[in-house]
């Protein structure tokens, strides 16, 4: 059984505005997640809580590339393979991803 979608926006004290996704991230979906993250241009940059999403396919990763340049992510370690596989990592800030030892 999936688990719902659910988005909850706040604001940190320090004013960053900050979206908390939970549930799973699929094509049934994608289209709300890209709803909440289309944001007027020039306002801050988005932190993008991921650490509760328990799946996301390529529908959410998506979505999740065409506003890279206005997000910052949290990431959890489910999701971190899949966000530097897909390149992600590389085109925003993805934090909760360990780098590999050297």
């Amino acid at each position: 059984m999936s688990t719902p979608l659910t988005l909850v926006a706040s604001e940190r004290p320090d004013g960053t505005p900050v979206l908390v996704v939970t549930g799973e991230i699929d094509m049934s979906n994608a289209g709300v997640l890209d709803d909440a993250l289309s944001r007027p241009a020039g306002e801050a940059s988005l932190l993008v809580d991921l650490s509760a999403v328990d799946y996301l396919d390529s529908a959410g990763l998506t979505v999740l590339f065409s506003h890279a340049s206005r997000i910052r992510l949290v990431a959890n370690s489910l999701l971190a393979p899949v966000l530097t596989i897909s390149g992600l990592d590389e085109v925003t800030t993805v934090e909760g991803i360990t780098p590999d030892p050297a």
